[in-house]
């Protein structure tokens, strides 16, 4: 993975926004919202939210028709994201997304963003004594890649072993670039499959106690020592609100765009 990027005196702080769980079409919405506000206004946006109800979303390139071999998440509502990768069950996890204007700083190189996020996050998890790592080799599965986001491995995800316990992918726009992952930390029902942080923690360590508002605050503080400032956000101004209730009531909230595969 190499090293992650000290904050340099020319880093322009980015706001933070800790969002109250939402369902997935709004969690998409203010996504896309961001990332144009980004493109056209130049502000750059950490933000941090969970899902209610627990959710499935699809990438962007998968067919909508392949949920039905996923038999755990079928009574789970189902959204797409605009960025690519396998689906993934929002249920007992934390999801991030950055948006950034293509002159910031940590924007300069794509893969360094990828790198640079994911190192904070392994540095923040050993804080707990998680043991995880850096994927180094990407898997290659005879037939096709799994359904599920977190049954594959690429280069720079974060492991716990073999499992897999963090994923990120981008989505490019002139003047911005919008990334979002998810960190997976508790085994769901939806997703039996897949276990979490906690899961694969010691049962008596505080790796396998950790709670969302922990890691988030804990993975904040890290990201302003190596990466650079963060600045509380404000409320999202009525245009703001009204541009992701746009994208909602558009796109995100619709079978075209769900099943636009």
């Amino acid at each position: 993975m190499g090293e992650v990027g000290s904050a340099s005196a020319e880093s322009s702080a980015l706001l933070l926004r800790i969002d109250s769980p939402a369902d997935g079409a709004w969690n998409m919405s203010v996504d896309e919202m961001l990332m144009e506000r980004a493109a056209e206004a130049g502000i750059a946006t950490l933000r941090f939210y969970e899902w209610s109800p627990a959710t499935l979303s699809l990438g962007y390139f998968q067919n909508a028709a392949d949920r039905a071999t996923h038999a755990a998440s079928l009574a789970c509502p189902l959204v797409r994201r605009s960025s690519g990768g396998g689906a993934i069950m929002h249920d007992r996890e934390l999801t991030y997304s950055i948006s950034l204007p293509t002159k910031h700083p940590l924007a300069a190189d794509p893969e360094t963003l990828y790198r640079n996020i994911h190192g904070t996050l392994l540095q923040t998890l050993a804080e707990f004594g998680v043991a995880a790592s850096v994927n180094e080799e990407a898997v290659v599965h005879v037939g096709g890649d799994p359904f599920l986001c977190f049954q594959r491995r690429a280069v720079g995800d974060l492991v716990v072993g073999c499992d897999k316990v963090c994923g990120s992918a981008q989505r490019r726009r002139r003047g911005a670039i919008l990334q979002h992952g998810s960190i997976l930390l508790r085994r769901s029902k939806f997703a039996p499959e897949l276990p979490g942080i906690c899961d694969l923690s010691p049962a008596s360590s505080a790796a396998s106690k950790v709670t969302t508002p922990e890691l988030v605050a804990a993975w904040t503080d890290r990201w302003r020592t190596v990466l650079g400032p963060l600045e509380n956000a404000s409320p999202f101004t009525p245009s703001e609100s009204a541009a992701a209730e746009t994208y909602r009531r558009e796109k995100y909230g619709t079978e075209t765009w769900t099943n636009r595969r």
